[in-house]
């Protein structure tokens, strides 16, 4: 029997087996834009940078055999083993990179040191992962972990300084992949000189950068077909290399040329594997990258393509340079027939420019995941697709890797210095991240300490044999990625430790519960028409910066909400998710409380509908209040109700209001109404003086519902009536202060690096999509 029309997949597995085969297909094939042109184009450089030095006395053909044979096993157990066949499995939610890692720990233990999680945070569909945490909660070693500060400290550090070194790689990545794609012209009749190579490089690296607020998509989408042909030349140039040169190298895939040739190269042989581990830069990109594609599409692109392509490619290269010692210098382009030398170098200059693309957008990612921790000062993000929900710009950050890479190709103007910097920074990324994932084997996916112990040591022993002689090379430009990284890692933790403390001052100096109710409704104050939003990073309590501005002004809106943005160790939190409503202090107070929930992927969008959903979400929370008494705060001496989760859906007419709109003709729509005949008076000549503009505006009404009751019906009237009034922002102007009696080091680090990167960077209005025409700030020292 054929089955109905329109029968769904679920009851076809087979057709929906195929559905998510096609999906997968086509995700690998749009990864080999994204995730592999820097792992691609290592070709380019791994050969010529691990014979410098005194390792050029040892060559021959035993030697090359044992070097190649070197890169089949670290190619097999690093990127196929370790992270396609474990690491893809570690996913947050879909997301990976050393950041994902640290927001698994956090959602399972207490490793967070920000301490504004709330157990309504774990109440979100996303941070659910793996087993139950109550399975695990009598674990020895989460509560030692949990109790001593120092080493949660040392967690952040070690995940901060993993983070670090990917910065690096964004820096070194784009010199290295582009300066080596050029130098095939140096084979050529006439041979370009030095200054002309760094030259043009220069050129290609500012036209890099100068694209990259196009957007990774639009330009890697269009590249894919460039990655696949690069790959396919330099898998058939391999296989004709192979089957031309040496046929016999097909015998290093034995581990046995691997044991002779540090037997013959000794302790040269240890100092080359900083050329040896260049052969898997890249790698950390197949697992950072996740959450553009799926675990089944990376592992089917690396496994059926990448790997195969490499490992020929790899083999042929040393097939020919068995034959051609005296060509180690350029071993790539020296080992291209001459028919296909020029197609075969514009595709790999192109090339190059995919790989080095990808870097610099998965830096772009951890500078974003590293702001939403609260370890980077803020700056500006743009998101560059509509489609693609993880594809963002940093126009600063662009700017300052283009003059650090521009910087390093003409310092430098060497491949192998440049490299020797490049594989301590990519080989510090892996040993970080084999130390995070052993964490999570053992916190989230509950394994026995032992094998967890097991998998640590074991790739440990191989990451640091190849960090140890990648450190050997400090002095020949390793130093780079160290340098950078401690640069980053001072503006990180001291930003990182002034938000800490600067939290903890507000946590400390809240409104005493005892104050506020002897005020009253009124607040001991004239209580105006209208809505005042105080923006505050505490996520219970009311801030210090309420009384400094009660006690300064005379008057106060009538319906006060309390507004926290803050982000979860999650990736994403759903529109459906994002509010947590709640009230401050009795009924008659008119104080509510507003959570604004996002995860360290989210993008805070500035769609102008942030007022409405506010009001329409506290409409709905005081009529399930009245429903549900679970929510009521009927006790007069609560200062916060529990909070409920109120979907941020598009608006529409609700159970609580009506909700309609209409098409006004005047000035931007973030200029409130007001009642206020002198204010209308002034608003009015602004109207008069600027340009006419269309604009749309929404409009709330009471259902017609006879059976409301006449409290809630009261509390609703009193915020449309507020909202038409119009709605101010309150956000404090904080200078932040160490004590006088406060150490040397701490003052040097608040009073002049805390305070110089929050006053260059990003103000909390602009962060926080503020209408700077309704915006009240209040000046106020926060003594740390």
């Amino acid at each position: 029997m054929e089955p109905e029309s329109g029968a769904s997949t679920s009851r076809n597995p087979s057709l929906l087996s195929w559905v998510n085969l096609s999906r997968n297909l086509l995700l690998a094939y749009q990864s080999f834009g994204v995730v592999y042109g820097d792992l691609s184009t290592s070709p380019l450089y791994v050969f010529t940078s691990t014979f410098r030095g005194k390792l050029k006395d040892h060559r021959d053909e035993e030697t090359i055999f044992g070097a190649f044979s070197l890169i089949f096993w670290t190619l097999t157990l690093i990127p196929l083993i370790k992270y396609v066949f474990i690491l893809l499995s570690a996913d947050d939610s879909g997301e990976g990179g050393t950041f994902a890692l640290y927001s698994l720990l956090c959602r399972h233990a207490k490793f967070n040191l920000l301490p504004n999680q709330q157990a309504a945070d774990e109440e979100l569909s996303s941070y659910k992962y793996g087993p139950s945490q109550q399975a695990i909660t009598s674990s020895p070693l989460k509560r030692f972990l949990e109790k001593h500060k120092r080493l949660r400290t040392a967690l952040l550090i070690v995940v901060l300084f993993g983070a670090c070194m990917v910065i690096g790689d964004g820096v070194l990545t784009p010199a290295i992949s582009v300066l080596a794609s050029v130098s095939g012209l140096q084979v050529t009749e006439r041979k370009l000189t030095d200054g002309e190579l760094v030259l043009l490089a220069c050129v290609i690296l500012v036209g890099l950068f100068a694209l990259q607020h196009i957007g990774t998509h639009k330009v890697a989408f269009v590249f894919a077909p460039v990655v696949i042909i690069w790959l396919l030349s330099i898998f058939s140039i391999g296989l004709y290399n192979t089957i031309f040169w040496n046929p016999r190298i097909v015998r290093a895939l034995s581990p046995y040329y691997l044991i002779k040739f540090f037997i013959k190269t000794g302790k040269e042989g240890w100092i080359s594997l900083g050329g040896i581990l260049l052969c898997i830069t890249g790698t950390e990109a197949m697992f950072a990258d996740l959450g553009h594609f799926t675990a089944t599409s990376i592992r089917i692109a690396f496994a059926f393509v990448i790997y195969p392509c490499l490992v020929v490619q790899y083999m042929g290269q040393a097939a020919f340079l068995s034959k051609n010692l005296q060509s180690i210098h350029n071993s790539f382009y020296d080992s291209i027939p001459e028919p296909v030398f020029w197609p075969v170098f514009v595709v790999a200059t192109l090339a190059a420019i995919v790989g080095s693309q990808a870097v610099i957008t998965a830096t772009f990612s951890i500078i974003k995941q590293c702001h939403a921790l609260g370890c980077f000062p803020r700056v500006k993000v743009v998101h560059t697709s509509k489609h693609i929900y993880g594809q963002i710009y940093i126009p600063e950050i662009n700017w300052i890797l283009m003059i650090l890479t521009l910087a390093i190709t003409i310092g430098f103007q060497d491949t192998t210095i440049i490299g020797n910097a490049y594989g301590l920074a990519c080989m510090t990324v892996m040993f970080v991240t084999t130390f995070l994932m052993t964490l999570v084997a053992i916190f989230v996916w509950q394994k026995s300490v032992v094998i967890a112990i097991a998998f640590l040591l074991f790739f440990w022993v191989i990451e640091g044999t190849y960090l140890s002689a990648a450190f050997m090379k400090v002095p020949q430009g390793g130093w780079v990625p160290l340098v950078l990284s401690c640069i980053f890692m001072v503006v990180m933790y001291v930003w990182h430790y002034g938000t800490r403390r600067k939290y903890s001052y507000d946590l400390h100096n809240k409104v005493s519960l005892k104050w506020l109710l002897g005020l009253g409704p009124s607040l001991g104050i004239v209580r105006v028409p209208g809505i005042g939003l105080i923006y505050s990073e505490l996520a219970t309590g009311v801030p210090s910066i309420f009384s400094h501005f009660v006690t300064n002004l005379p008057a106060f809106h009538k319906v006060l909400v309390f507004v926290c943005v803050k982000s979860v160790p999650v990736p994403y939190v759903s529109p459906e998710e994002r509010f947590l409503i709640g009230r401050v202090c009795p009924r008659p107070y008119r104080m509510y409380r507003c959570i604004v929930r996002y995860g360290y992927k989210d993008i805070q969008r500035d769609d102008g509908d942030f007022e409405n959903h506010l009001i329409q979400s506290i409409a709905e929370f005081i009529q399930r209040e009245a429903e549900e008494p679970q929510y009521s705060s009927s006790e007069s001496s609560s200062l916060d109700g529990r909070m409920a989760v109120i979907s941020t859906r598009t608006l529409e007419s609700t159970a609580s209001l009506i909700v309609s709109e209409i098409e006004e003709i005047g000035v931007d729509s973030s200029i409130p109404s007001s009642k206020s005949v002198t204010l209308r008076s002034l608003q009015s000549v602004y109207d008069d003086e600027s340009p006419q503009v269309r604009r749309r505006r929404v409009r709330f009404q009471l259902p017609n519902n006879p059976g409301m009751d006449p409290a809630v019906r009261e509390e609703l009237v009193d915020l449309i009536q507020a909202k038409e009034a119009g709605v101010a922002y309150v956000l404090g102007h904080s200078y932040v202060k160490a004590r006088k009696s406060s150490s040397f080091l701490k003052k040097l680090v608040i009073d002049i690096g805390y305070s110089f990167l929050r006053k260059n960077c990003r103000g909390p209005a602009v962060a926080l999509n503020i209408p700077h025409i309704s915006l009240i700030e209040v000046g106020m020292i926060y003594y740390v």
